[in-house]
């Protein structure tokens, strides 16, 4: 998976974490993997041996966005919220990453028409699923789907958007207040004469924009005179092109580099390394998941997605599921935060944390409304 490479084999894993090889994965798919979970189950994948249990458990079928688990960031979220139900509930669940978007509604549709086991819920990890759910929740008006960062209006779908924007502002405002002062911690060094910070997307659609127009906000509100660079990679599970990228903003003045783009962004935190500048991660506290770059990641905006998951699988499970309904999660609802790194956090001046702090507030109160789109910034 650190790879980023298509997989094409059938994985089960069972109670005891101990991953076992069954067989190709997929039909007409091909490149979709397959891995399953079953709490107090067998590591076996006959289906027999997995009902022998007894009670029999929630069963949550996770449709991943594109990239994969493995990138440290989106999908490894979503993944650990599931394995936190598994923990509290004691759901079973499995995993399946399309290769491509065409195998979206082919895994969507698999898991909603499974009868052994049969899926209470089915979670769709991504934006990317928003068009083929709302073809698969008319098909299957009985099934409960969940989907992350889309809104599906239908009374079968629970849906979970975050304020990107708004953790986006906190990071921008940091680099901001950062990148004008003569800062060093771990391996990274600011260069104040330079007043540059970049910004590196996967795909530019929408979404990955509220993260670059929040980050050009709070970058001006700390100083209107630095330059945001910005540009997209086109892709979320592409290393090479994310650091290509960070090579060149940080060879043309920046300091410090924020990233949404997936796995992509590892590329962003090896070219921080590499030229000793900074760089802010995403999704997850990815000093802590992507800990070999720490000694650069000043900070990450964390966007609990882990929660989402948790709390949907809940809700399921105490037959309190809230189909129709749009949670948008923000600063003010803990959806969204800047979190300072493991390794650099202390270094950061408690003035600037301070500022963040008072920001922070101001935001959840509505004084201070962050754009969404990089033209209105």
């Amino acid at each position: 998976m650190a790879d980023f490479e298509r997989r094409d084999i059938l994985k089960t894993l069972g109670g005891a974490g101990t991953l076992a090889m069954t067989g190709l994965a997929g039909c007409s798919g091909g490149g979709g993997n397959e891995t399953t979970t079953q709490s107090g189950g067998s590591e076996s994948g006959d289906s027999e041996d997995a009902e022998t249990t007894s009670s029999d458990p929630t069963n949550v079928g996770m449709v991943y966005a594109l990239g994969g688990l493995g990138d440290k960031s989106f999908n490894d979220m979503a993944h650990r919220g599931v394995q936190e139900a598994e923990d509290e509930y004691g759901v079973s669940y499995q995993n399946m990453e399309p290769g491509s978007q065409s195998e979206i509604s082919t895994l969507q549709r698999k898991l909603a028409s499974s009868q052994s086991p049969s899926y209470e819920l089915v979670t769709t990890v991504g934006y990317v699923q928003a068009d083929a759910l709302k073809t698969n929740a008319e098909q299957f008006p009985d099934q409960q789907f969940q989907i992350i960062d889309s809104v599906v209006d239908m009374d079968n779908v629970s849906s979970y958007t975050f304020k990107e924007h708004q953790g986006s502002f906190q990071v921008g405002y940091l680099a901001g207040l950062l990148s004008t002062q003569d800062f060093s911690a771990g391996t990274g060094s600011t260069k104040p004469d330079e007043k540059v910070v970049g910004f590196v997307g996967g795909k530019e659609v929408p979404l990955i924009q509220k993260f670059e127009a929040g980050y050009r906000a709070g970058v001006k509100h700390a100083d209107d005179s630095i330059e945001v660079r910005a540009a997209y990679a086109g892709a979320y599970n592409d290393p090479a092109t994310g650091k290509e990228i960070a090579l060149s903003m940080f060879d043309e003045g920046a300091d410090m580099v924020y990233h949404a783009a997936g796995g992509t962004g590892i590329g962003v935190f090896k070219a921080a390394q590499e030229r000793g500048r900074f760089a802010f991660g995403v999704d997850s506290d990815q000093s802590k998941s992507a800990s070999e770059y720490a000694d650069v990641i000043l900070a990450s905006m964390v966007k609990r997605v882990n929660n989402a998951v948790f709390e949907c699988v809940g809700n399921v499970v105490n037959d309190e599921f809230d189909g129709g309904s749009v949670h948008s999660l923000g600063l003010a609802e803990d959806g969204v935060a800047c979190v300072y790194g493991a390794e650099l956090g202390g270094d950061i001046p408690q003035s600037a944390k301070d500022k963040l702090a008072t920001s922070k507030e101001q935001i959840a109160s509505g004084e201070i409304e962050v754009p969404q789109k990089p033209e209105n910034v």
